[in-house]
């Protein structure tokens, strides 16, 4: 699964059955696309779990021990 954030007024751009999950948990303005199998029940299951794998850039920075500019920075 590739989940990534998109310009605001973009929508969700996703396929049939990731662009339902992702809807349905309010997810607004991304660009998603699933690599590999293309049965609905893997892609419900699969994005289901890259949802819940989702860290916090306070989170991020944290583990790499960096200041939180630097995330965003790069």
């Amino acid at each position: 699964m590739l989940i990534k954030p998109a310009a605001d007024g973009t929508g969700v751009i996703a396929g049939g059955a990731m662009r339902a999950v992702l809807e349905m948990a309010g997810v607004h303005n991304v660009l998603a696309k699933s690599q590999g199998s293309s049965n609905p029940h893997n892609v419900v299951k699969a994005t289901i779990d890259a949802l819940s794998k989702m860290r916090s850039a306070k989170e991020i920075a944290k583990n790499r021990g960096v200041d939180l500019s630097k995330v965003y920075e790069g």
